[in-house]
């Protein structure tokens, strides 16, 4: 947990000229949709309204996924002020170690403008033909988008591509000679009173650029202001007034789309929106959402595919919201810009504190067999569970897993209808921070929700025990409902119901 640091003023919504009801129906209608995060909305550079959804807290980090690449686009755009580039130079000649030595046609007329707008060339997004090749000798990220294939002429047809904005940031470090985020650090974060940012690499060293920047909520709200105010913050221009202006235009056509506000055109990195707005995007609902008639930003981190209806709560709850006169008085305290139901939350599995088969599980070890990839070993899988069992601590379910037989033993803590924090290794990564809830949904059936904290992932497991009445046997199910890859991650059933300690290590 870090330390909640306020970057802008709070407000009561009325002395904005924002209606307190629209934001609470707001709130309300984002409820309604699966597992959002946060949400801050701004109003005259104040804070109005903020809301977290349990266990998300002020001072957590998000990942923003693709909002990552609207600062990217930013800094390009600094860096063009500072004459270190221009939209019209060829990428070849930029990144010349990476490029081929006679590259073919569209290559050679590829430019920076192309990147920014997503018109490069590829057919498809080049990111995804680089992590294919990661292996292969002499393979490095910038090389590998740069001879991915090109179907198209530069500049002449939109293509989402995260490599387009992995070669910008590439760009930038060779120019600047620093990585991305330490280049933007004295330069806008720390003028915004951003702190802690993070930036996922390349095997190269290279900031990523089209993903990977994790931030608070509140800090993406001050990028959002910024963006607001062309660029400016307090009495400094951090950003070129006309810089901001042609990045959130419309630049190329991005449609048609059955989603209105994915088919509103598309300028350097920022989606336009309906309603004059526009926005910065991140996959499963990473929003920072710039409304310029209203002198309004929105703010929503989630872990959903519902994205298009959260845009829509927003139109449809705000449309309205900035026609009330406001009211004389002073900003006030923080207290009054939450709408927040004291019981706001993600929502946890619905059901009982206890199951049928609860007293005769409890404790016992599960030796599992794969149902799905059958042919792989644990450690090959999603989820590297060679064993599981579940217990009670202190009122908490305990859901505890080994990997290999004689493994290291892991446990998350989850809630009884509610979340509770702690730190987990869930596959075969580091411990990071975690939150589970509990609850049996059916007499031998026991539901766990787990989320990987600051992301919008969340791990649901379903135990159905049974086979006899002394609980022999269970079938696990584990899912992961937002995702870039399978959802679906382990199917299995396990055997043995043995007493502590876990399988290999008596």
């Amino acid at each position: 947990m870090t330390t909640t640091h306020h970057l802008l003023p709070r407000a009561t919504p009325v002395s904005q000229g924002v209606d307190p009801e629209s934001l609470r129906r707001l709130v309300a209608a984002l409820h309604q949709v699966r597992d959002v995060h946060s949400l801050m909305v701004l109003r005259h550079g104040h804070v109005v309204a903020e809301a977290w959804w349990d266990p998300f807290a002020p001072g957590d980090p998000h990942r923003t996924f693709s909002v990552s690449k609207s600062v990217t686009a930013t800094a390009v755009g600094m860096a063009v002020h500072e004459g270190l580039l221009g939209t019209g130079d060829r990428v070849v000649d930029l990144l010349p170690e990476d490029a081929p030595a006679h590259p073919p046609e569209h290559l050679a007329a590829m430019t920076v403008r192309d990147l920014l707008t997503m018109t490069s060339g590829h057919g498809t997004d080049s990111m995804d033909f680089t992590l294919r090749n990661l292996h292969r000798p002499g393979s490095g990220w910038a090389r590998d988008i740069l001879a991915s294939p090109m179907v198209h002429a530069p500049g002449t047809r939109f293509v989402y591509d995260t490599g387009a904005t992995y070669l910008l940031s590439a760009i930038l470090h060779r120019l600047t000679g620093q990585r991305l985020l330490d280049w933007l650090t004295p330069r806008l974060f720390e003028p915004l009173g951003i702190a802690g940012a993070t930036w996922e690499q390349s095997p190269q060293g290279i900031d990523v650029g089209g993903y990977g920047l994790a931030v608070t909520t509140e800090d993406l709200a001050a990028l959002g202001q910024l963006w607001l105010r062309r660029g400016r913050w307090g009495d400094r221009q951090l950003v070129p007034a006309s810089w901001v202006d042609e990045m959130t235009a419309a630049q190329v056509d991005n449609g048609p789309d059955e989603k209105p506000d994915w088919e509103q055109g598309y300028g350097y990195q920022f989606w336009r929106c309906r309603h004059g707005a526009y926005r910065a995007d991140g996959a499963f609902g990473q929003f920072v959402v710039v409304w310029p008639e209203h002198d309004a930003v929105v703010v929503l981190t989630s872990g959903t595919t519902e994205t298009a209806a959260e845009l829509d709560a927003i139109w449809d709850t705000l449309g309205r919201a900035f026609d009330r006169v406001p009211e004389l008085g002073c900003p006030q305290p923080a207290e009054a810009t939450s709408f927040a139901p004291d019981d706001l939350a993600v929502v946890t599995p619905s059901g009982w504190e206890h199951g049928v088969l609860e007293d005769v599980v409890r404790g016992c070890w599960f030796v599992l067999d794969l149902e799905d990839d059958a042919e792989a070993a644990p450690s090959d899988t999603p989820l590297p569970w060679h064993a599981i069992s579940v217990d009670r601590v202190d009122g908490d379910l305990a859901f505890r897993w080994v990997g290999a037989p004689g493994g290291a033993e892991h446990t998350v803590r989850c809630g009884l209808g509610r979340w509770v924090t702690g730190r987990a290794e869930l596959d075969h990564g580091e411990r990071v921070a975690v939150a589970g809830a509990a609850a049996w949904t059916g007499g031998h059936e026991l539901t766990l929700r787990i989320i990987r904290c600051g992301t919008p992932f969340t791990l649901e497991v379903r135990l159905s025990f049974g086979g006899d009445s002394a609980g022999h046997r269970v079938e696990v199910a584990a899912d992961q409902p937002v995702s870039f890859g399978r959802t679906a991650l382990l199917r299995a059933t396990g055997v043995g119901a043995r007493r502590e300690p876990p399988p290999g290590q008596v």
